[in-house]
């Protein structure tokens, strides 16, 4: 219990508040409480929790801990812990996470997955992003989205986003198409 109330005390010392317009990749490796307040545009990794204030923008993929959010953010969203949706939050882009709470009042437009790693039925079908097929083919990520559009890489575009099925990729790997 001390070292939990220890671990609790050194977060609340590591708060960061932005109320500023930022663009770009913004990085945590270590826990902080980090509130967004502004604008925020690119991608987001923290540890700790994240607050996504009630006037806040993100435009951004975000890796994470603990989420909060209550403003508008536009990209994907992956969790460790959590996810908490409150009024008025408005998301758009998928989730990942064991735990979601959605308020009501908030929006969420896109897939939510809440399965662990390896768990879960085998007819739950493993989507990943242009991000993800390019690090697992080690490839840039125009590599992917050339392949992807011209049909040599198995994959669907829905709206503006590509989404590509593991199983797929993996069965377009092992048939040696990779040219």
């Amino acid at each position: 219990m001390a070292l939990r109330r220890r671990r609790e005390e050194e977060l609340k010392e590591k708060v960061l508040d932005v109320d500023a317009s930022m663009q770009g990749t913004l990085a945590f490796k270590d826990p902080v409480n980090l509130r967004i307040n502004g604008k925020f545009e690119g991608k987001l990794e923290t540890k700790g929790t994240l607050t996504i204030g009630e006037h806040a923008v993100v435009n951004a993929d975000i890796k994470g801990e603990d989420i909060i959010i209550a403003g508008t953010v536009n990209g994907d969203i992956k969790a460790q812990a959590a996810i908490k949706l409150v009024a008025p939050a408005c998301v758009v882009g998928d989730i990942k996470t064991p735990l979601l709470s959605v308020a009501e009042g908030a929006t969420l437009e896109g897939h939510c997955n809440m399965l662990p790693e390896g768990k879960g039925p085998k007819n739950i079908i493993d989507i990943l992003t242009i991000d993800e097929v390019a690090k697992y083919l080690e490839v840039g990520k125009d590599v992917v989205l050339e392949w992807a559009s011209t049909g040599k890489l198995p994959a669907v575009k829905e709206g503006a986003k590509w989404k590509f099925e593991k199983s797929k990729i993996e069965d377009w790997l092992s048939s040696e198409k990779i040219k």
